[in-house]
């Protein structure tokens, strides 16, 4: 196998979410700019969930109208349309206009919708066309999804987005002798952010277009779709030998599984995305953020290099137990429970003036992440091998779970208040 083909690949998933998880990296940034202050986030979220538009009417096309979508064609469409959202992003984010009487970042607003649509229609269709390649390929996919979210946040790290310093009231604005968090000012501003995007959805689209066109790529398309075989053990009776193109076609689930395992698989796949992708982030800086700042940026920074690392680790131990899924996932949500305990307990949590503390919250983090990206792994390989239906589905069922976890914990954070966040220079809270 070619290691420029697992470059490429990899290159296409940084493509996959890069955009929206460089949003939300950046707004500590954009927030104190914009009409919408610290509500933001919140529209944000909104936006991404109206955005799943997108992936519906794709899997609907893939129903109603099978063989009928130009699969290709529209992953072109949509890594364009990415770099160029970005690309206006830079020079047009702080642009507002008059709406409702009230004024309002139209212009942001509506190019984040471009990115959400791009990031969350991905899902549908990057996965499905994975399935052209040979079955490793789909491991260093994952990889590059996870970089999608690391990258960024490494160049936001540098940036200095959201590095507070504590400063005595008579530095900062002259409330006594109270430390209050004053945040430094970046060292680039939003718009060489931006282009960085905006040039990440650029690579992304040359390794697509390359992995569409060079002869090497080409050849291990052609070596999975021809000749390559599989062994399928028909329900109740022997393995037996089938192409590969042939299952790629027929109705899942067609590798021996039943329904209901089949069912349990999309379930666990559902949940998963919804703690990961829906639920957790929106309540990390509660988590952290009593135990300091430095407990938040590193929590934040490892939990993001434990997601392609775990997907790293399944190139090298591959596996498709139902059972270790189930453990894992159990595992997951344990961790997990944890961390929602320690955000709904802010800013007085336990440990909370103790080096355990910080360590407990940034370990639960990382293992939590890299945890559920190795579980993310093993479905998507268990589905690549019911074939390309199967994959449709499952780019579905990411983002259902994602809406679901997202629209559950929206109300919590932002309607009703049930959490509070911690001050990283004050505490009010016993030592």
């Amino acid at each position: 196998m070619g290691l420029a083909v697992h470059l490429l690949a990899c290159l296409l998933g940084t493509g996959s979410w890069v955009a929206i998880n460089g949003l939300w990296v950046e707004l500590p940034l954009l927030v104190p700019s914009v009409p919408e202050g610290w509500l933001l986030p919140s529209y944000l979220t909104v936006v991404i969930q109206l955005a799943n538009v997108g992936p519906l009417l794709v899997t609907l096309a893939h129903r109603f109208l099978p063989g009928r979508l130009n699969e290709v064609g529209l992953i072109y469409a949509l890594l364009s349309l990415g770099g160029l959202a970005c690309l206006l992003l830079a020079f047009f984010w702080g642009e507002t206009r008059v709406v409702g009487g009230a004024p309002r970042s139209v212009a942001l607003l509506a190019l984040l919708f471009c990115l959400a649509l791009v990031d969350c229609t991905s899902s549908v269709t990057f996965l499905p066309y994975m399935r052209r390649l040979r079955p490793p390929y789909l491991t260093t996919y994952f990889v590059g999804e996870g970089l999608s979210g690391l990258l960024p946040g490494l160049v936001a790290l540098g940036q200095g987005v959201g590095v507070a310093q504590c400063l005595n009231g008579s530095q900062a604005e002259g409330n006594g002798t109270r430390l209050q968090a004053a945040y430094q000012a970046p060292r680039f501003s939003a718009c060489a952010f931006f282009l960085f995007l905006s040039g990440m959805m650029a690579v992304s689209l040359a390794a697509f277009a390359l992995l569409n066109h060079l002869p090497a790529a080409r050849q291990e398309r052609a070596k999975e779709k021809y000749q390559a075989r599989l062994q399928v053990e028909s329900p109740g009776g022997p393995r037996v030998t089938v192409e590969e193109g042939a299952v790629a076609h027929r109705p899942f689930p067609s590798s021996g599984r039943s329904w209901a395992q089949t069912a349990y698989v999309f379930g666990v796949l559902a949940w998963v995305n919804a703690l990961t992708n829906g639920t957790m982030p929106a309540v990390q800086s509660y988590s952290c953020l009593p135990y300091g700042d430095l407990a938040f940026h590193l929590s934040a920074t490892l939990a993001a290099l434990a997601n392609p690392l775990a997907c790293f680790l399944g190139m090298f131990l591959p596996n498709r137990s139902l059972v270790l899924m189930g453990s894992l996932t159990l595992a997951g949500t344990l961790l997990a429970s944890y961390i929602m305990s320690m955000a709904v307990l802010s800013p007085c949590p336990p440990f909370l003036h103790l080096p355990v503390g910080v360590i407990l919250i940034v370990l639960c983090w990382v293992l939590f992440v890299g945890i559920l990206s190795y579980v993310k792994l093993m479905i998507g390989m268990i589905l690549r091998d019911e074939g390309h239906c199967a994959l449709v589905w499952c780019g579905a069922v990411v983002q259902v779970g994602s809406m679901v976890g997202a629209l559950t914990i929206f109300p919590m954070v932002n309607v009703y208040g049930l959490f509070r966040s911690g001050d990283p220079c004050h505490s009010s809270c016993p030592s």
